[in-house]
Parts: structure tokens; C-alpha cells; sequence
């Protein structure tokens, strides 16, 4: 069986919850991979790239995810790392295969030892079918972010929770905000009355 590293062990005790480590290490030695942890990225929390002539696959996690978040996605990039070594390419990426290994993986993990409650409940009903992304529940992301830098949480609000015509700040422009379409809401920027789709996750400014 392989070893982890010292460094593996080190960034798993630094970003995991305390009593995820051991099962984490575990389904490392099962099926050893290159692990990184990357500054954050804007349009994903974690990456997973099959690469049919290595021996050994990559994962990386941004940095900037709280402890449940860190966890859950490890474990949604793992069940990939499942599926592949099992399917080839011979499936879908977020297809049964992967959901089937995803729901398997985290299933031990899923009681209040681990978890606390206001994020089991909804990460329980989440994964019934789980998503391409948990950044798509708006649900259990609402009680994920509850875990984020406090400081962060004090001058930012999810899209969703601000009023129709609500002004606020992204990425340094002044939007305000308009009707929601599914999983996203048209807004229109202020300078220059442009419209576009923003994600009703996105962590926004609110403006007076």
C-alpha cells in the first residue's frame, strides 16, 4: 500500500475537518493521486483531468474553501478519479458512474461528527442526485458560506438574497439587479446599461 506524503499530510490536516483526515488518507492510499492546492479560481472549486497515459492523476482544490467545502469537493473530485480508473472515457463526466461513485465516497461521511447540522440536512437532500457543482444549491451553499472568512461574509451577499433593483458591486463594476432566470440573473451594468447573466451565487457588494 502506498504511503502519503508528509506535505499530502500536511495540507489534509491544514483545509480538512478534523475527523475527515483518517478516511481522507484512506481513499488516498486506496488510489494514490498528485494532490495541489491552487490560489482560488473563479470558475471552479476543483479540478479533476484524466490523463489516460499517466500512472498517477492529478487533483487540485482552490484554497480559499472553507473546511466542508474543501471536503466535499476532494471527495467530488475523487469519485471522478473512480470513474475513470473504472470507465475510461467511456462515460459521461458527471454521468451515473461518477454520481454512483460520488454518493459511495461520501456516504460515511455524511453524519453530524463530521458535518455540523445546518449544512448535513441540506448536503443529505443535495445528494440524492448530486449535481456537476454544490455552488448550484443555492440551499447548501446558503449554509456553507456560513463557515467562510468572517470577514467576508460581513460586506458581501449572495445575488439571490438582494431585492429586484438592488444596486451592488462585482468585480469592480456597479450593477443593478434584474429578473432571475433559472440559475442566473440578468443585471445591468450602471456605466454603460449593458445587460448580463450573473450566477445568483455570486458573492456580491450591496450598495446604498
Amino acid at each position: 500500500m502506498s504511503r502519503p506524503s508528509s506535505e499530502l499530510l500536511r495540507l489534509f490536516q491544514k483545509h480538512l475537518p478534523e475527523n475527515a483526515i483518517s478516511y481522507c488518507v484512506k481513499l488516498w492510499e486506496e488510489s494514490p493521486f498528485y494532490f495541489f492546492v491552487k490560489p482560488p479560481r473563479n470558475t471552479k472549486l476543483g479540478d479533476f483531468r484524466y490523463r489516460k497515459d499517466h500512472s498517477i492523476q492529478t487533483i487540485t482544490l482552490n484554497l480559499d474553501l472553507n473546511p466542508y467545502q474543501f471536503l466535499i469537493t476532494l471527495i467530488h473530485e475523487v469519485a471522478h478519479l473512480r470513474a475513470f480508473t473504472q470507465y475510461g472515457t467511456a462515460h459521461a463526466p458527471h454521468g451515473p458512474e461518477w454520481k454512483t461513485k460520488f454518493k459511495q465516497l461520501l456516504d460515511p461521511l455524511l453524519n453530524e461528527s463530521t458535518f455540523p447540522r445546518d449544512i448535513l440536512v441540506p448536503l443529505k437532500l443535495h445528494m440524492r442526485n448530486p449535481s456537476a457543482s454544490s455552488a448550484r444549491d443555492l440551499f447548501l451553499m446558503k449554509e456553507m458560506s456560513k463557515y467562510d472568512v468572517a470577514t467576508q461574509q460581513k460586506t458581501t451577499f449572495f445575488l439571490a438574497d438582494l431585492a429586484p433593483q438592488t444596486h451592488f458591486e462585482l468585480a469592480g463594476k456597479r450593477f443593478k439587479k434584474g429578473e432571475t432566470r433559472r440559475t442566473r440573473i440578468l443585471c445591468e451594468e450602471l456605466e454603460t446599461g449593458k445587460k448580463y447573466l450573473v450566477s445568483r451565487l455570486a458573492n456580491v457588494t450591496k450598495l446604498d
